[in-house]
C-alpha cells in the first residue's frame, strides 16, 4: 500500500500512536498530521488523500458540517470519524456522508481493520452500528426505484461495471449510464461507495 493518510487530532499521543499502528501494517504509507481543523483544510487543499482519520473535537471543529465541507474540497475523500463519542454521534456523521466510525478506545486490530476496510471497500461500520443505521433511516430510499432501476442498483452494488451490466441486461452502455444517474439521484448518493452503503444496510 502506497496510500496517503491524514491523521487529524489535537493530541500528540493519539497521532503518534495511530501512526505507529498503521506503519506496522503498511510501511509504505505516507502519513501526514493535522492538529486543528484549519490544518486539515490546508492539507486537503494541497494533497490528495486516500483516507482522513478525523477527530471531531479538535480546535476549530465544525462538527457535522466538516464532512460535507471537506468533501467539497476533495470530492473522493474517504473520512473515518475517530472519536471517543458513542454510537449515537457516530450515526449522525455517517448520515452526513462519512465512510465510517472508529472509537478511540479501539484495539490495534480494530484500527488496522477499519483503515483497511475504508481503503479497500470504501466504508467501515462496526457491526453494532449497522442495525442503528437501518433504524435511523426514516424511509427506505430503495422503494423509490423502479424494477429495472433496482436491478441495475443491485448489479452496481455487487461490483458490476457499466459494460458488464449492458451485456447482462442486453441494453446499451448509454442506457446504463442514464439509469445510473437516475439511481444516484433517487438514493441521494454521489458515488458507488455510498450506493454500496445503502445496499449493505438492506442485508
Amino acid at each position: 500500500m502506497n496510500e496517503r493518510i491524514l491523521i487529524a487530532d489535537d493530541h500528540y499521543v493519539v497521532r503518534a500512536g495511530t501512526a505507529l499502528v498503521l506503519e506496522s501494517v503498511y510501511p509504505k504509507t505516507n502519513i501526514d498530521f493535522a492538529e486543528n481543523y484549519d490544518q486539515v483544510k490546508e492539507h486537503i487543499s494541497n494533497h490528495n488523500y486516500d483516507l482522513l482519520l478525523l477527530d471531531i473535537d479538535m480546535p476549530g471543529t465544525q462538527y457535522k458540517k466538516m464532512v460535507s465541507e471537506l468533501k467539497s474540497i476533495q470530492k473522493n475523500l474517504k473520512i473515518l470519524v475517530f472519536s471517543g463519542h458513542g454510537k449515537d454521534v457516530a450515526i449522525q456523521y455517517i448520515r452526513e456522508g462519512a465512510e465510517g466510525y472508529l472509537n478511540k478506545q479501539s484495539s490495534k486490530e480494530e484500527i488496522r481493520e477499519a483503515v483497511r476496510s475504508v481503503i479497500q471497500k470504501g466504508y467501515y461500520y462496526p457491526s453494532e452500528l449497522i442495525g442503528l443505521i437501518v433504524q435511523n433511516k426514516k424511509s427506505n430510499p430503495v422503494e423509490k426505484l423502479s424494477t429495472r432501476e433496482y436491478e441495475i442498483f443491485k448489479l452496481l452494488a455487487q461490483g458490476s461495471g457499466n459494460l458488464e451490466i449492458a451485456n447482462k441486461l442486453d441494453i446499451q452502455m448509454s442506457t446504463v449510464s442514464t439509469y445510473k444517474k437516475r439511481i444516484f439521484k433517487k438514493l441521494n448518493v454521489s458515488n458507488i461507495a455510498e450506493l454500496i452503503k445503502v445496499y449493505e444496510t438492506m442485508h
